[in-house]
């Protein structure tokens, strides 16, 4: 991995929020794949996948994170025009 992706953070998103991943960080636990295998996927290229599940499930397995690498925000409302 290049030293700009360990650095950067990453963000994926769906309508609702945006899980934000800073690889820096990752200790690599796997408790977001174990616990929510269809949207972390380590093997997939992107590995998130936050359209796999409910905002409500991403978001609780988000916050399992020990390391603090994954995070959500919510997603920014939709330009009116």
């Amino acid at each position: 991995m290049s030293n700009e992706r360990k650095t950067a953070t990453l963000r994926y998103s769906n309508d609702e929020i945006v899980v934000l991943w800073k690889p820096s960080l990752c200790a690599h636990s796997g408790i977001c794949a174990r616990g929510l295998g269809e949207v972390f996927n380590p093997q997939r290229r992107p590995w998130i996948d936050p359209l796999a599940a409910t905002t409500e499930q991403i978001i609780a397995q988000v916050e399992k994170c020990p390391s603090g690498a994954l995070t959500w925000e919510k997603a920014p409302a939709p330009e009116v025009e």
